[in-house]
């Protein structure tokens, strides 16, 4: 490998660290950021554990959701709790 070349990899293998890096701090941010929304619903009353699982189930699809409800709905009524 060149000296020219060498440095060309080197400038773009720093190039990728960097925004790399970069993305890594966004993300950081992003995480405190929604670390206090979830504060200030918790000290509004809202149980956030509760809005998590809707945030996760919004994420999913709407039968997959469906048949988990339907499956767990079917299990209670075997174990007598539903």
């Amino acid at each position: 490998m060149s000296d020219a070349s060498y440095a060309i990899a080197a400038d773009e293998l720093r190039q990728f660290i960097e925004q790399y890096e970069h993305l890594e701090a966004e993300k950081k941010d992003i995480t405190e950021q929604q670390k206090e929304v979830m504060s200030e619903a918790k000290a509004r009353g809202y149980d956030t554990k509760v809005m998590k699982k809707l945030i996760a189930m919004r994420k999913r699809d709407k039968d997959d959701i469906a048949e988990e409800e339907a499956i767990l709905e079917m299990y209670k009524a075997a174990l007598g709790m539903g």
